[in-house]
């Protein structure tokens, strides 16, 4: 685990007494608030409902999914957290190109025009070339001739990584290794079904308009806010119902 500045160390201390939590649970959501950029964060603290998302703008979602007042703790202690983030040398710098820094790559690689990170994975997208670093160990496969839309986990398994090209969804460990461990695959089911017809196979079992007809099944923070912006105007004209709306939000958060 990458250690905290004097300036970070004060930043745990001080959300943990404002917010009556352990050490322990500040730093999770710290490091998980890190690996969201900011702006989300994936986590299971036992202290704050098991696991939830968090994303900037108050969606926030809890184990405990009634419990109010745990939700806006964690949006409020997010939100303190990712502003931390942004003002402060939270964490000690670690050298450009070494696992667990903010330039976890190889240096050769240049600069991603993609990047990302869910759960305990970080990956970032190259002309030709996919970096995934999984438990600080860093792998870097050979994209062939596939156009890289996005990287996505299945739900429940840590280590199978997909991404979405012109050929459809795409097993990374499919991928010619360059250098690193490599991730080992996971038994899946139903792996590369069709993309487009997902979500809006989904709206229409529940009589929901449909919305964008051409969203893959598996989706980008940025594509998934769309879409439930797009929910969200249909919500508030009548066409679908709030226990509609909030069933199929879930349903798209889940997909990131």
């Amino acid at each position: 685990m990458q250690n905290l500045t004097q300036d970070g160390q004060q930043l745990v201390n001080s959300l943990s007494a404002k917010y009556n939590l352990s050490y322990d649970a500040v730093m999770h959501m710290l490091i998980s608030v890190n690996n969201g950029s900011g702006s989300m964060a994936q986590f299971n603290c036992s202290e704050l409902g098991g696991s939830g998302q968090w994303m900037r703008g108050g969606m926030t979602m809890v184990g405990d999914m009634f419990n109010h007042g745990l939700k806006m703790t964690v949006d409020n202690l997010c939100n303190d957290l990712a502003h931390g983030l942004a003002s402060l040398q939270v964490f000690i710098p670690i050298p450009a190109g070494t696992p667990g820094s903010s330039q976890w790559w190889p240096s050769d690689l240049g600069q991603p025009f993609s990047s990302g990170a869910q759960n305990n994975t970080r990956y970032a997208v190259f002309p030709n070339r996919l970096a995934v670093e999984f438990n600080n160990q860093v792998t870097v496969y050979d994209t062939l001739d596939n156009n890289i839309g996005g990287v996505s986990q299945q739900q429940g398994n840590n280590d199978s990584l997909t991404f979405s090209s012109q050929y459809g969804t795409i097993a990374v460990h499919s991928l010619p290794i360059i250098s690193g461990a490599g991730i080992a695959s996971t038994p899946q089911n139903n792996f590369a079904e069709p993309t487009q017809n997902t979500i809006q196979n989904s709206l229409q079992d529940n009589d929901v308009p449909q919305v964008n007809t051409g969203i893959p099944s598996l989706l980008s923070v940025d594509e998934t806010l769309q879409i439930i912006e797009k929910l969200a105007k249909l919500k508030d004209a009548g066409a679908i119902s709030e226990s509609e709306y909030d069933s199929k939000k879930t349903e798209l958060l889940n997909r990131i």
